[in-house]
């Protein structure tokens, strides 16, 4: 992908997989905390933390969350009934990707992950 403001600093980075632990808002809470607290980042806002029960497919509900940093922020989506994550960081200060993926794996417990930095 061409890089159109070379000036700007940002990372993102995409980390996804099945998780294998019970997720519900505390979980998520805490992951955020925790992870933020890994990485050297740091927040403005308590998470938000979406669960739309009812609503949509099956298969598809479960959890949106974002979490607000200083430079921009992290969301998590996790689909309950397939018990798969995505997780997305973006940042305006550099971080270490492979530090947050190892984190991310560990934390809910995730056999194989696939991540994508751009």
């Amino acid at each position: 992908m061409k890089d159109l403001a070379p000036r700007i600093v940002r990372e993102c980075l995409l980390t996804e997989g099945f998780f294998t632990i019970k997720v519900n808002e505390k979980v998520i809470g805490n992951y955020f905390n925790e992870i933020t607290k890994n990485l050297g980042l740091k927040t403005y806002g308590k998470p938000i933390i979406f669960s739309p029960e009812g609503l949509g497919k099956k298969e598809n509900r479960g959890y949106d969350a974002f979490e607000p940093l200083i430079d921009p922020g992290i969301s998590r989506y996790a689909r309950s009934h397939a018990r798969f994550l995505s997780c997305i960081i973006y940042s305006c200060k550099s971080f270490r990707k492979e530090k947050a993926i190892a984190f991310t794996r560990k934390f809910v417990k995730m056999d194989e992950v696939a991540a994508c930095p751009f």
